[in-house]
């Protein structure tokens, strides 16, 4: 099984790339090439246009996020994302089941997780470790 750069085994990405780009695009619009960059940042790696584009089709599809066309100042337009009001609930709800989640295999392992309130990325503050 491979792995994303930081370690996560790149079945969990791929799982958990649809959350990730509803809360990059949660409180701005981003075009896919400022996205993907973002997403890297946040341990997803960079995702290849040939996953990142169907993928942001499917969301619009679903209502999940709109698209506006912006014309290029000096080179071509492209495309600009952002999160719905459909969306913001549905990301809600996600950050609400991983942080279950997390937490169901936090407890079974003595850790605690939580999510930054802003990102809803894990964090390590205030994570705990009981141990023998």
């Amino acid at each position: 099984m491979s792995a994303t750069g930081d370690g996560w085994p790149a079945a969990w990405s791929r799982t958990a790339l649809p959350t990730a780009i509803l809360t990059v695009l949660h409180g701005s619009a981003r075009h896919g090439y400022a996205l993907a960059t973002e997403l890297e940042a946040r341990g997803f790696g960079r995702p290849r246009g040939g996953s990142l584009y169907p993928l942001l089709g499917r969301l619009e599809a679903e209502g999940l996020i709109g698209s506006t066309w912006e014309p290029g100042g000096t080179g071509p337009g492209r495309r600009a994302y952002s999160l719905t009001a459909k969306g913001q609930r549905q990301l809600e709800r996600e950050r609400t089941q991983w942080a279950a989640l997390a937490a169901a295999l936090g407890a079974h392992l003595g850790v605690g997780v939580h999510l930054d309130a802003p990102t809803g990325a894990p964090t390590t503050a205030g994570i705990t470790q009981e141990g023998p």
